[in-house]
């Protein structure tokens, strides 16, 4: 029986994924780790190249270039970090605009999968998943990279606590 739950989790898991990526490709036109960089760029704790490189766990040259997209597409600005040698990373207008399109899709389209279930159902499975997902991460770089993608005003209790600013500030 666990090999056929693992198996169904992991069909399910994709299911997300695929429809988290096709909500990134409609309103970025990107996927990958550009639509998580917008978002974590979005928590408003003005990461750096650096701290942004460990949540989302890309190089340093892959990094910069997605830094770059961001900025050439008008979603993201640079301005003076904590110190003289850093930047900090902010969305523009259009990259807030952009952060909760693809939060308010990712959303929606997760919601839809979950559709089939009663409010009962509903319930139970996200005490699983609470349950679940509160065994997974160590540190709380694990953390920021698991919940890169959640949108932090909806999760009252949370099960992995991210805390974006704590990881940007090391």
């Amino acid at each position: 029986m666990l090999n056929r739950t693992a198996n169904l989790l992991g069909a399910l898991g994709l299911a997300v994924a695929d429809r988290i990526e096709n909500v990134a490709l409609d309103v970025m036109n990107r996927a990958g780790e550009t639509p998580a960089a917008l978002i974590v760029i979005g928590s408003g704790a003005g990461p750096s190249n650096d701290q942004l490189k460990r949540i989302l766990g890309l190089s340093h040259p892959g990094t910069v270039r997605l830094v770059d997209r961001l900025a050439a597409d008008g979603l993201v600005e640079r301005r003076a970090g904590k110190d003289k040698r850093s930047v900090a990373l902010f969305l523009t207008e259009k990259g807030t605009a952009a952060c909760d399109d693809l939060l308010a899709g990712r959303l929606a389209t997760i919601a839809q999968l979950l559709s089939p279930l009663d409010e009962q159902e509903q319930d139970v499975f996200a005490a699983l998943l609470h349950k679940l997902l509160a065994a997974i991460p160590d540190s709380d770089l694990d953390r920021c990279h698991l919940c890169r993608m959640c949108d932090n005003s909806v999760c009252t209790d949370c099960p992995i606590p991210a805390d974006f600013r704590q990881e940007m500030a090391t």
